[in-house]
């Protein structure tokens, strides 16, 4: 159960040290819907993957946060 607890801890600073590398280039008037149509583009490289690696992250942190749960029943 330490084991769970402690891999889950690292999980979740992989998740947020993900998140925060994650470029954000449309600033607080894209959080509500603002900015105009010319500042989509397709990611690629670097981003691709630090989307991908925020998903796996995630994915995990909930999958071993449920194990946690279920396990201490």
């Amino acid at each position: 159960m330490k084991i769970l607890s402690i891999a889950q801890a690292v999980i979740s600073i992989f998740l947020i040290v993900s998140i925060l590398l994650q470029n954000r280039g449309s600033g607080l008037g894209g959080a509500f819907g603002g900015g105009d149509v010319s500042s989509y583009y397709t990611k690629r490289g670097l981003e691709k993957f630090l989307v991908y690696a925020t998903i796996v992250f995630a994915v995990l942190f909930i999958g071993l946060a449920l194990l946690n749960v279920a396990l201490s029943f």
